[in-house]
């Protein structure tokens, strides 16, 4: 089956544009997406050290709002910056924009040749700065970091390769990991009053015992819910987590059989999710044309294996911050109200912390004996490395919540 062909969106920086948006980003920031840029000086100083150096940015992605604070950061730095970016977001007339602000189209879930071409083009012009988001998708998680696709670190390591076999020595080229933490400045126990109100009116649940015990009530019952729509029971319904990756992996396999897809081994949950979104988006006609309603059933299930991906039992009682409530009442709207992008529930502080910048030229040697090898341990250096930030940013700004 011929599948459909989806354009590549190229970037088409503009300076003179991305400098006046860079001017008023801070009052948009604040008055439209609720939010404000905090950071201190330390990250500064290590960022502007690397001014005149080519620099592949990692943050962690717990919101859709992360590539505003993304931009505002190349405000404060006063340097426009290049953004791989999701291809769902280039449609319409917010597409023209993100491309003249430097963003450009990757699609999740198939090898993009036209998006790593661009990619290595980039890393080899001088003070190129861009911005990757290696979860490859929204965590909704704000204290924790999901595994990193390997794509950042192994593009950046080729773009030296390619450098060194035009006769040319390595060039440095920097892996920057920055942790991203948000924290609502406001009082939020009335928003989370007024938004599990909601749910339990929709689910049918009265609302009983202190917010905790009712989160878990809401919780359970689209947990319940799940099941009894892919027909699974439970052995030991005292384990939510079991429970969690039973669905997650029934609904993916049943995905998975019915358009004839296979899966490599140790690929996660997400990579899957998004090769199902890619063959649906190809067959939608047929599927639709054979007047099956399997293409939206299918849709849904992906939808909600990406919005649940990150999610564990215990998350809210490790720490109940308002964020880490709001976390997990925000994926259960998205599931029972079907909103793809709810709306902020307060104002936001976005905490940034940059960790020691990785000179990937330090690790051509060893990636030219054994790139695999190297390549999981630049990865995993930087995963933990955000993870261990976003645990120092947490500690610090849980010292003032608001309640």
């Amino acid at each position: 089956m011929k599948s459909r062909s989806r354009p590549f969106y190229p970037p088409k920086l503009n300076p003179r544009f991305v400098w006046l948006l860079q001017r008023i980003a801070p009052s948009w920031a604040h008055w439209v997406y609720q939010i404000d840029l905090i950071i201190g000086s330390e990250p500064l100083v290590q960022l502007q050290a690397l001014q005149e150096q080519t620099c592949v940015l990692l943050c962690n992605h717990p919101t859709f709002d992360d590539p505003v604070v993304m931009f505002l950061l190349s405000a404060y730095l006063g340097e426009p910056f290049y953004y791989l970016t999701a291809y769902e977001q280039f449609v319409g007339w917010k597409g023209q924009i993100y491309q003249h602000l430097g963003a450009y189209s990757i699609q999740r879930g198939v090898p993009d040749r036209s998006s790593i071409v661009q990619t290595l083009g980039l890393l080899a012009q001088p003070n190129c700065k861009l911005m990757v988001f290696p979860e490859g998708g929204c965590s909704f998680q704000n204290d924790t970091v999901m595994p990193f696709r390997s794509g950042a670190v192994q593009i950046g390591l080729q773009a030296i390769a390619r450098q060194v076999k035009q006769g040319n020595p390595a060039p440095d080229l920097y892996i920057v990991p920055i942790s991203l933490k948000y924290r609502y400045s406001g009082r939020m126990i009335p928003v989370i009053e007024k938004t599990l109100h909601g749910l339990e009116a929709a689910l049918g649940i009265t609302a009983t015992g202190d917010y905790y015990q009712r989160l878990r009530m809401t919780a359970a019952q689209v947990l319940r819910r799940f099941e009894q729509e892919y027909s699974l029971t439970s052995t030991d319904p005292t384990n939510w987590n079991q429970r969690i990756t039973n669905l997650k992996t029934q609904a993916i396999q049943q995905c998975e059989q019915q358009l004839g897809l296979t899966f490599a081994i140790g690929e996660s949950n997400r990579e899957r999710a998004y090769r199902i979104r890619h063959a649906l988006e190809s067959r939608q006609v047929t599927l639709l044309a054979n007047g099956t309603d399997g293409w939206d059933v299918m849709s849904r299930a992906m939808s909600r294996i990406l919005n649940f991906d990150a999610i564990y039992d215990g998350y809210v009682a490790e720490k109940p911050t308002p964020e880490r409530f709001l976390d997990t009442l925000i994926r259960l709207e998205r599931e029972v109200f079907s909103i793809d992008e709810p709306r902020a529930k307060g104002h936001r502080q976005a905490f940034l912390r940059v960790g020691k910048p990785i000179n990937l030229k330090d690790y051509f040697e060893a990636y030219s004996n054994d790139r695999s090898a190297t390549i999981t341990s630049l990865v995993e250096q930087s995963r933990q490395t955000i993870q261990q930030n976003l645990d120092i940013l947490s500690e610090a700004t849980a010292r003032g919540i608001s309640w």
